[in-house]
């Protein structure tokens, strides 16, 4: 039976939208498939890993209505496997679901639909608000890389999300670092927050891809729902209360300059070439008119590099992890950073001159 016919990029662009969720090791096997269905013409194509849910429209079909299940990687390397103008078509058999295109052909097994679990999606929206794709994929590089890995204060893993009035605001920190960034939204909403998983982020991020049209998102029950381009991404959310970020905020740092990202980015990159591979430490000299970067190695060796700044206050060593700084400034598209330095002992703040909306909070280490 002939189920689809299609061409080859009408069918990889929106399974590729889906796959990114899918484990190839799963305890549910089933949960290894992407489930391919059909309504009155318009199919669709869904992945789940009972966590996080995507769905998003596929090619017309002119063959009535089916639900299947099949290997999602395999079906995604087949068809990236063919030429581009491929016209593919697919059959479904005795549970084999057989794809040809030109002299190629492939039959992969088949998983029964009603079998494939579905997230059960909450119907009570407390919040509700849509901004520029451009805008959230802006604030979600400002902020995502900050995400803690495998803390086991897993709410680090993860990024809080918090609306109040007409702010959006996104924090991510893994205890060592923080990242802020804000933006206005056309919505007047009470202070509502939720902890979207590290892996949710990661897949929304991937799917901001059209910078002028919009992405509404909507706060469910324990749930979190975004749509945009014909694509729907619900997920679970992480349950526990996330640090208050406003405590970290250093507000009385007193030696403030000014410093070229890139230039600094540079010097780091360079410097970090030398730096000690478990700890990366960097040294950083503050002096009127020099700031200086050092990062030396357990085999004696030394790299130094300095920047010349408009700065004529006291001055300051301090040690940073030069991973966390390089963070920054690949992240953030500026031309000037400001950094405001307290003691030895105390964070340091990073922003964008004249942009209350980013901040990023780094705290020193011994070196």
């Amino acid at each position: 039976m002939l189920i689809l016919q299609a061409e080859r990029d009408s069918l990889l662009k929106p399974l590729q939208a889906v796959t990114g969720i899918v484990e190839r090791r799963h305890t549910l096997p089933i949960l290894s498939n992407v489930l391919l269905e059909s309504k009155d013409g318009q199919t669709k194509l869904l992945a789940t890993d009972l966590e996080i849910q995507i769905n998003t429209a596929g090619p017309e079909s002119q063959a009535g209505d089916f639900r299947i299940t099949t290997n999602a990687k395999k079906f995604q390397d087949i068809l990236r496997a063919l030429p581009d103008s491929a016209l593919v078509s697919l059959d479904w058999a005795d549970n084999r679901l057989t794809l040809r295109a030109g002299k190629s052909r492939f039959a992969l097994q088949t998983l029964p639909a009603e079998d494939f679990p579905l997230m059960n999606v909450g119907s009570d929206v407390s919040a509700t608000f849509s901004l520029t794709q451009e805008t959230f994929k802006t604030m979600l590089s400002q902020v995502q890389y900050s995400m803690a890995v495998q803390d086991i204060r897993y709410y680090l893993n993860g990024l809080l999300m918090q609306v109040e009035g007409n702010q959006l605001r996104l924090v991510a920190t893994d205890g060592h670092r923080l990242a802020y960034a804000a933006s206005q939204i056309e919505a007047e909403l009470p202070k509502t927050e939720v902890i979207l998983p590290r892996k949710t982020v990661l897949e929304l991020f991937k799917l901001l891809n059209n910078p002028s049209e919009s992405i509404t998102v909507e706060l469910l029950d324990n749930q979190v729902r975004f749509q945009c381009n014909g694509t729907t991404i619900v997920s679970k959310v992480i349950d526990g209360k996330f640090p208050d970020f406003n405590r970290v905020i250093p507000l009385d740092n007193d030696k403030i300059f000014l410093v070229s990202r890139t230039q600094l980015l540079g010097a780091l990159e360079r410097a970090a070439i030398l730096a000690n591979e478990k700890f990366r430490g960097a040294r950083l000299f503050l002096q009127p008119g020099l700031l200086s970067v050092v990062c030396s190695n357990n085999e004696q060796e030394e790299a130094r590099e300095e920047l010349e700044i408009a700065y004529q206050g006291g001055e300051l060593e301090v040690g940073f992890n030069i991973g966390y700084l390089m963070d920054v400034l690949r992240n953030i598209h500026s031309d000037d950073m400001q950094l405001a330095f307290g003691d030895a002992n105390r964070s340091t703040l990073f922003t964008m001159p004249n942009n209350p909306n980013f901040k990023y909070i780094v705290m020193p280490m011994r070196i």
